[in-house]
């Protein structure tokens, strides 16, 4: 039989090293591949019940930013952070936008017994931009929420949370959005209603001005057609107030209604 020589054993030996030192690291990775991906999963899990502990207790919107606190690095919560600060802006984005409709303070309609001709006169130009104004305002608060939606998504991309959370998360804001606008609508009709209303009663004492007499803060006017277009507008003014204050009620219900999707998000 022939033998092998030391010179063939040499790349021989070489290469079972090579493999084995091959085979050293690739079980290296995957230990290193399961390792990470069982970290991961283990900081997923406690993740959410650190998010479940903090929002368990939370009923009020109020008590959010306090309970998130307790867990400042953690990204569930920080998502719920940034929800609740994006309703905080669109909200007082419409608040804002509602009281910029009026150019001043506007007197209540009793106060209107002692005011002069040219107050009154000034009073209706007043009303008619503010209703003017409020017409405008639709495309504008669709404006904020275009770029609030932006800067949301921006934030959230920066926290690296995977495609899917953002997914999701985006789909609630979506949603959170909708409900907003459309309850916006509604407060802008409803005051819109309320300043035509207002400049009804206003422009009928304008053209009576000086044929009317006030008793005990009423308008009291010669002839009950006049008193009943005068009630008429006084009660669709009365009816828009009234609408705007269950509207008010509304906003502390749609918050509520927020928070409720919030602890469900962090479930998921």
């Amino acid at each position: 039989m022939g033998s092998v020589s030391h010179q063939a054993a040499k790349p021989r030996g070489r290469l079972l090293l090579v493999l084995l030192l091959f085979g050293f690291f690739a079980a290296v990775c995957v230990g290193a591949i399961y390792y990470a991906g069982d970290l991961s999963r283990l900081q997923a899990v406690r993740s959410a019940e650190e998010s479940r502990a903090a929002l368990r207790d939370v009923t009020d919107p109020a008590e959010l930013d306090q309970a998130i606190k307790q867990y400042p690095s953690n990204r569930l919560l920080r998502l719920v952070a940034l929800a609740n600060e994006d309703v905080n802006d669109i909200d007082a984005a419409a608040r804002r936008l509602l009281d910029e409709a009026a150019a001043r303070p506007l007197p209540m309609l009793g106060d209107l017994g002692t005011a002069s001709r040219n107050d009154l006169d000034a009073l209706r130009r007043d009303l008619k931009t503010a209703e003017a104004n409020v017409a405008t305002f639709a495309p504008r608060y669709d404006a904020l929420l275009t770029s609030a939606r932006e800067n949301v998504e921006k934030d959230v991309r920066s926290l690296n949370v995977g495609d899917e959370r953002l997914t999701s998360f985006m789909a609630m804001i979506d949603e959170q959005h909708g409900a907003w606008t459309a309850l916006t609508s509604k407060m802008l009709i409803a005051r819109a209603d309320y300043y035509n209303a207002y400049e009804k009663c206003v422009a009928l004492l304008v053209r009576e001005f000086g044929i009317y007499r006030v008793t005990n803060g009423q308008f009291v006017f010669p002839f009950q057609s006049t008193a009943n277009g005068y009630n008429r507008a006084a009660t669709a003014m009365t009816d828009a107030a009234k609408r705007s204050s269950e509207l008010d009620g509304e906003r502390a219900s749609l918050r509520q209604s927020a928070l409720s999707r919030w602890k469900a998000f962090v479930e998921d």
